[in-house]
């Protein structure tokens, strides 16, 4: 059974991909449906949904169109979690890697640094990154990136590790290839499927970093994103409960689909963990 078939077999990550399919269309076409963008002043303020014409969600506090933010801040929301998991991996598995298949003094201080960032919370260490930078679009995507490396370079170390002592590796030694060139070229592509499956997992994380940041305002005040969106309506969540209610129903489906895609990752990956877990 191929992959494709394998991951198409698990019903949720399939209904994930369509999610997150969906998400990322509606990310790219934003200029196209809301070309006047998230910030201008449509109509008089606190308009309830599905009430007006052309503004099918309402309007905010300021008079703007919640749809037209809501479109808008998937770009900026679904940007942050990708590079931000992107710059991580760039941290995380060449230290696992090369912690992983040297061990000793590289292994020793590789963990040591590892563990120092994982004794502090990453929410409170996000925080204070983004207060320190100031708060935009590219201290936030550094910030989640900074707190989201040291568990991808402990799965790639426990990886390499497990993998370096294969046959294939003594038969690569044994061929004359250098340490580098092995781990490049025969172990980490071996790698490959659990990082991929972190990654998936990585990116719900960090669109929930990002909403958490913006709702305590720390987000970019010039850049429309969900978070922001929840944020500024905290004050009025009673009085106009939409303003809160379709940007927190975003980003619970657009996490939830990137869950469901990490696990139907996992099962095509590992088609014979997922065999013994059913019997």
């Amino acid at each position: 059974m191929t992959f494709w078939k394998r991951f198409a077999t698990n019903r949720g990550a399939v209904i994930g991909l369509i999610l997150l399919a969906a998400v990322i269309a509606i990310a790219l076409l934003a200029p196209v449906i809301y070309p006047g963008g998230p910030w201008k002043m449509v109509q008089r303020p606190f308009l309830v949904p599905f009430t007006t014409d052309g503004l099918p969600l309402g309007t905010d506090t300021l008079g703007r169109n919640v749809a037209a933010g809501l479109v808008h801040g998937a770009r900026v929301s679904l940007l942050v979690g990708l590079v931000s998991t992107v710059m991580a991996l760039l941290i995380g598995v060449p230290l696992g890697a090369l912690a992983g298949f040297y061990g000793g003094y590289v292994d020793e201080g590789a963990m040591r640094i590892t563990e120092f960032f994982q004794t502090i919370p990453n929410f409170a260490l996000a925080i204070v990154l983004v207060a320190i930078l100031q708060p935009t679009l590219g201290s936030i995507t550094l910030a989640i990136a900074i707190v989201s490396w040291p568990p991808v370079a402990r799965l790639v170390r426990a990886e390499v590790m497990s993998l370096k002592r294969r046959e294939f590796v003594d038969a690569a030694h044994l061929a004359g290839l250098s340490n580098i060139r092995i781990l490049v070229s025969e172990v980490l592509p071996n790698a490959v499927s659990p990082i991929i499956v972190m990654a998936s997992l990585m990116v719900a994380t960090a669109i929930l970093l990002e909403s958490s940041l913006s709702f305590l305002g720390l987000g970019d005040p010039n850049i429309m994103s969900w978070g922001y969106m929840i944020g500024a309506a905290r004050t009025v969540i009673r009085s106009a409960w939409w303003l809160s209610f379709f940007p927190g129903l975003a980003i619970l489906l657009t996490v939830l689909a990137l869950n469901l895609i990490g696990e139907g990752l996992n099962d095509a990956f590992n088609p014979h963990l997922t065999k013994k877990g059913r019997t």
